[in-house]
């Protein structure tokens, strides 16, 4: 397997390098702090063509695949995590579901505003009591003639008060029943739909995280993604590329992270020498790169398998427990490079700290990660 950089993803890296240094990262640390959600930095990402990697250029996109959409999550996690995550929430999640089980009609309505980000996307899945425990979700979804009315709540969702359309996944069967669940798309301003509370985080400040509201909102029948009943099943699918996303984000935060802890180790002095020249020092920065390069390969396996259209379930939960774990590990050893600076926030290390947990959590814990991988491993 060659994962070597083809000349879209270097074009595509350079491109947001140079509109990250004037749009992103003298503003990072102002979002952070007032957990600022920058939609008109979206906007213009759009105008890259980077809310619609993969969306075919016949509905707008970019047409690109699963290594330059990596790529890009990559770039961006480096100059902000919080602006890849938005990023590949948008891309992989209610454009991508659109995309994958959207009929001709609704790809031609939707796909073109959600490439160019003129609508922006959100995907609820997700419960205030549910959690992981989907099959148990209490929002529902009852028929009533040619409509489908909604009750109930979603939470944590990225764009769910910011969000022009969402992919809405609402119970039409038994509790607990896997063919239970149905995938709906409701448009924002729908009566009966509206965004909740956002979300105080620790990290990922800059991306919005809000609950989504239904009080009998009705949803006409031609709204439904698939058939009825598919919604659990299309969603699972969804989380397959969804796993890549969040170890593309891990990558991009690793990296970040390494890359600031070589520039300060060789500035910073110590006993008249960089501290880089130190084995305490330089043992880490090896450590890291290492794990880096090891998820890296983890990756761009899972996206050459969702390119030529293989099965991703295995190779992505590996991809994404192991990158989002290396986040974590290598943002926190670049906290100890630091010292006592890289628990300040005149340094960008303790971001990247705080914003690798999420990587964690979001598409399913590392524990729900081994469970799906032993569950393949076992079959």
């Amino acid at each position: 397997m060659d994962f070597s950089s083809n000349e879209n993803q270097r074009m595509i890296a350079q491109m947001i390098r140079d509109f990250g240094a004037k749009e992103i990262t003298p503003f990072r640390k102002e979002w952070d702090d007032q957990s600022y959600f920058p939609l008109p930095v979206f906007k213009k990402l759009g105008e890259l063509g980077l809310m619609g990697v993969l969306v075919p250029t016949e509905y707008g996109g970019s047409g690109f695949g699963y290594f330059e959409y990596v790529t890009a999550i990559l770039e961006l996690a480096k100059l902000d995590p919080s602006v890849g995550l938005s990023m590949a929430a948008h891309n992989s999640l209610c454009t991508g579901h659109i995309l994958m089980f959207g009929n001709a009609e609704q790809k031609q309505k939707y796909l073109p505003k959600l490439a160019t980000c003129e609508w922006l996307g959100a995907w609820g899945l997700t419960e205030p009591n549910t959690g992981s425990d989907a099959g148990n979700m209490r929002t529902v979804a009852k028929k009533e003639g040619d409509y489908y009315v909604l009750n109930g709540a979603k939470n944590f969702i990225t764009h769910g008060y910011s969000g022009d359309v969402a992919v809405v996944i609402a119970r039409t069967g038994e509790v607990g029943d896997s063919h239970g669940m149905t995938a709906f798309i409701v448009e924002k301003g729908t009566p009966g739909f509206k965004g909740g509370r956002k979300e105080d985080k620790l990290g990922m400040r800059a991306s919005e995280t809000a609950e989504m509201i239904f009080e009998d909102c009705k949803v006409h029948e031609s709204q439904v993604l698939g058939e009825v009943g598919e919604g659990f099943i299309q969603s699972m699918k969804i989380l397959d590329g969804g796993r890549i996303s969040i170890a593309a984000l891990s990558l991009g935060i690793a990296e970040g992270a390494l890359e600031a802890s070589i520039q300060y180790s060789k500035e910073r002095h110590q006993f008249n020498k960089p501290i880089s020249s130190f084995q305490g020092i330089s043992f880490k920065l090896a450590d890291m790169a290492t794990q880096i390069e090891a998820a890296k390969l983890l990756t761009f396996k899972a996206a050459d398998l969702k390119n030529r259209g293989e099965k991703v379930t295995l190779a992505g939960a590996q991809a994404k427990l192991y990158a989002s774990e290396v986040a974590v590990s290598v943002s926190n050893e670049a906290v100890q490079i630091f010292g006592g600076y890289g628990f300040t926030k005149d340094y960008p290390v303790e971001k990247y700290y705080r914003d690798s947990k999420l990587c964690t959590i979001g598409e399913g814990t590392s524990e729900i990660q081994k469970l799906v991988i032993s569950r393949e491993v076992l079959k």
